[in-house]
């Protein structure tokens, strides 16, 4: 079975060239301003550094993924690194290509909706945890959308997102479903899997005649269907999500 209906069911193929940021080779920081070599720094100037590198690498994330969402994919990499306060040098330095950003972006966002599953559980009672995750999934797959043509353009960069989304997101809607259905609180005849593939669906875009839909509304009212079901005895197989056959 296709992985969320080709990632979350987004678009379809585009060419399979890969993108280089422009001016790349002539904006691209070297070596030779120290002639090649690299001085020995002291332990605490090195940790300095890689704070620092650490700080800017999460200025650039947080940069495209802004721009992305406002002037697209093919955004000029000066207003990526403009807005996260760093120069073009160090975007290229982090990420030689576009595809690069633009993966380590998805990556970022998967971890970042991945991690909410255990804090929501720990703050909150089985069947809120499971809602509010529920619709920051839903933000997450709109967060996506714009990156749609990019992802579904066949560059092999991708290619081990769909594996990385559904390992890492997977088991932990799963767990936030087992843990509401033993509290009574979501019901146990779906699956981690049944539910993903339902909300991607539930928030793909609609015709331009229907411009009134609002996918949060209709994932709210998902999870009521899905809290309902507790009161009248549903309690069929459990949602472990690494023992459905259609894993694979």
């Amino acid at each position: 079975m296709e992985i969320l209906r080709e990632w979350a069911l987004g678009a379809g193929r585009l060419p399979t060239k890969r993108k280089a940021f422009p001016n790349q080779d002539t904006e691209r920081l070297s070596g030779s301003a120290t002639g090649g070599a690299v001085p020995d720094t002291p332990p605490v100037q090195h940790r300095r550094r890689r704070v620092d590198a650490q700080r800017n690498l999460d200025a650039l994330l947080d940069a495209a993924r802004t721009v992305f969402d406002t002037s697209g994919v093919d955004a000029p990499a000066k207003e990526i690194a403009d807005l996260a306060g760093v120069g073009v040098g160090t975007l290229y330095r982090h990420f030689p290509l576009r595809s690069d950003l633009i993966k380590a972006v998805v990556q970022d966002a998967i971890d970042r909706i991945a991690a909410d599953g255990p804090a929501l559980a720990a703050e909150h009672e089985p069947g809120d945890a499971l809602a509010q995750w529920l619709h920051r999934y839903a933000d997450f797959l709109g967060a996506k959308r714009g990156l749609t043509p990019a992802l579904h353009s066949g560059d092999p960069a991708y290619k081990d997102l769909a594996t990385h989304f559904m390992d890492k997101v997977g088991p932990v809607l799963a767990a936030l479903l087992d843990t509401a259905a033993k509290a009574g609180a979501a019901r146990t005849d779906v699956s981690a899997h049944d539910v993903l593939y339902a909300v991607a669906n539930l928030c793909m875009p609609v015709p331009v005649e229907h411009p009134a839909y609002q996918p949060h509304h209709m994932v709210s009212v998902f999870i009521d269907g899905l809290r309902i079901a507790t009161s009248r005895g549903l309690t069929t197989q459990a949602s472990n999500f690494h023992d459905r056959p259609d894993r694979a």
